[in-house]
């Protein structure tokens, strides 16, 4: 478990090739980086894809999108995936006015993820 003054993040490992990553508190300024770090610490130690469960987020802005996105890169860069679930209505907005939310998958729940990307046409094999 990682913790940032507003925020916390939990890391379960469902299958070989993949991280679920509960993101609780504030995506911002200050916290965004320590995301950014465990993700992609993940990534190197081979769990190329993530799939960020953003249920329990209560705050989200361009730093958190940013994050995301660079996140998104590292991952594809070594074929790995990240994929968005439980996305609250603000941050689902905020990915949906932006533009962001069509760059990685936002799905409704953990399971859905895992799926697409442990069955053949998703995003590798777990």
């Amino acid at each position: 478990m990682t913790h940032s003054p507003n925020l916390v993040l939990t890391v379960r490992h469902p299958a070989d090739s993949v991280a679920v990553l509960t993101v609780t508190g504030e995506i911002d300024v200050d916290s965004a980086p320590a995301l950014r770090t465990k993700a992609m610490e993940l990534i190197r130690q081979g769990r190329p894809h993530i799939v960020l469960d953003m249920a329990p987020v209560e705050f989200c802005d361009s730093s958190g999108l940013n994050t995301m996105i660079g996140i998104l890169r590292y991952a594809k860069d070594r074929h790995g995936s990240l994929s968005l679930v439980a996305t609250p209505p603000h941050v689902t907005r905020l990915l949906d006015v932006t533009g962001v939310g069509v760059l990685m998958p936002v799905l409704p729940t953990a399971a859905e993820a895992l799926e697409g990307i442990v069955t053949p046409g998703g995003h590798g094999t777990a």
